[in-house]
């Protein structure tokens, strides 16, 4: 989703004035939060691009309802 993207960016910017500043812990956790917001934009990009039928992958109901008896 491009519309989220801007936060890796903003990442890559805190994490350049963490090393300009000498903070090079902050710098290297900046980094692996970058690697973990593009894994989640990705995964939310892929959503997106779910079958049109909306219903496959997704845990639906059982329209009879739940503890319901049945008989034969």
């Amino acid at each position: 989703m491009p519309q989220n993207e801007w936060i890796l960016d903003v990442l890559s910017d805190l994490k350049s004035f963490a090393s300009a500043n000498g903070m090079s812990a902050l710098a290297e956790q900046l980094d692996d939060t970058k690697l973990i917001a593009a894994a989640e934009i990705a995964s939310k990009s892929d959503e997106a691009r779910a079958p049109a039928n909306g219903n496959e992958g997704r845990f639906e109901p059982d329209p009879r309802g739940v503890g319901r008896h049945q008989r034969a």
